[in-house]
């Protein structure tokens, strides 16, 4: 077994299997090249969005990759903000995986732009009426800051500003996130969105997906590395990460039950939670069970002293975080417009109808473009710079003492 030190040495490294996992990832990116340049070419008649559901699956994946980037960098403000030991050693890995993940996700959306060269236009002409414009500012705001962040954390020089620097990335992925959940909130023409509850269930959300992001990528650098996790620094790790999962279950809870709460709402819920076909299975299967209830389970199970089992918690909700933004982002525009309150209307562009829509392969693969990219720059960082957790047990002996 290696010691808890990060690995030096090329061999100690596994070049074969480093080389193996960037091909890998290289391969997807091809495979989403290849989708970007189709699509390019023959339009986006190929895809199965139209003129209804104009945010399809790229859009699932990119949001989902922003929104947990902005969570992900919780776990180093954690550390700098508020002081804890335990976290302070994961703040290079947070910042990375932060810079990585927006980077992904905001690569999917450029991507499916049909006219990806305009987005010189949204970064050099801002309309501050427009939610859109806005998050251009926090977008590259939040890769300068958390850059900064990252070479106070690394440098030793540079320390002393590491704190000031994590409050300030603190509050900017939280204003990041309020303003990716008011994207949704501030559509008063859909049904399924005009609701003020986005921006802070949007918050919590990144909370529950970015530590649960962190949990697989640390325990998969931890067995690459054959190192085992102190069982108090996991148990403090899955409990936070029950606590934001339960907290994202609530919230979750509170925005149905205050729809249901307004009769104009009730075709929706009843749209959303019973009777929508494919979107209240993805939501009471996907999103309710396998992304909350069930890692909450094991969680809370006799087995969850094993790394293995909190691997497969985190990674659960992960997926039920696509299946939220699926449900969320798609459900809330297959639901028709209620154009003429009161009146039952219909034309040739299928007016007060439910639109169906089935993803393509073209869309799978540009979403899985957000994701290599993300995995691309976080394996070669890990690889070249110490962004390995690396706990010292004494220090933290204190903390770790159970209250």
């Amino acid at each position: 077994m290696l010691s808890q030190q990060y690995c030096l040495e090329a061999r100690e490294c596994k070049p074969a299997l480093f080389w193996t996992l960037m091909g890998a990832g290289g391969l997807v990116l091809l495979g989403t090249l290849y989708a970007f340049f189709t699509l390019e070419h023959h339009g986006h008649v190929l895809t199965g969005m139209d003129n209804q559901i104009v945010w399809g699956l790229p859009h699932v994946f990119a949001v989902f990759l922003i929104v947990a980037a902005s969570g992900v960098l919780n776990v180093a403000s954690i550390g700098s903000v508020f002081g804890k030991r335990l976290y302070k050693a994961r703040a290079p890995l947070s910042g990375l995986l932060a810079i990585a993940m927006l980077a992904g996700g905001l690569a999917v959306l450029v991507l499916d732009l049909g006219r990806p060269e305009r987005l010189i236009v949204a970064m050099t002409h801002y309309n501050f009426k427009s939610i859109f414009a806005l998050n251009m500012i926090f977008y590259t705001g939040f890769f300068a800051i958390v850059g900064l962040y990252l070479i106070t954390l690394m440098d030793r020089s540079l320390n002393p500003w590491s704190k000031p620097m994590g409050m300030l990335a603190f509050l900017w992925r939280i204003a990041l996130t309020t303003a990716t959940g008011s994207i949704f909130g501030f559509i008063v023409a859909r049904a399924g969105f005009n609701s003020a509850l986005y921006a802070p269930l949007f918050v919590i959300y990144s909370f529950a997906y970015g530590l649960a992001v962190f949990i697989v990528v640390q325990s998969v650098m931890y067995k690459w590395n054959e190192i085992q996790v102190d069982p108090r620094i996991l148990a403090r790790l899955k409990n936070l990460l029950a606590i934001f999962v339960a907290a994202s279950l609530y919230f979750t809870a509170v925005l149905h039950l205050t729809n249901l709460y307004y009769a104009k709402q009730w075709e929706f819920e009843r749209f959303i939670l019973l009777e929508g076909g494919i979107y209240p299975l993805l939501f009471w299967g996907g999103q309710v069970f396998l992304g909350g209830i069930l890692p909450l389970i094991l969680i809370f199970s006799p087995i969850s002293r094993h790394p293995a089992t909190v691997f497969l918690a985190a990674l659960l909700v992960v997926l039920g975080g696509h299946f939220q933004m699926y449900v969320t982002i798609i459900g809330g525009q297959a639901f028709p417009l209620d154009l003429f309150p009161g009146y039952a209307e219909s034309s040739t562009f299928y007016d007060g109808v439910v639109h169906p829509y089935t993803p393509t392969i073209w869309e799978l693969l540009l979403g899985l473009g957000g994701i290599a990219i993300a995995f691309l720059i976080t394996t070669a960082a890990v690889r070249v710079l110490r962004f390995m957790p690396q706990d010292d047990l004494k220090e933290l002996e204190l903390e770790l003492k159970p209250h």
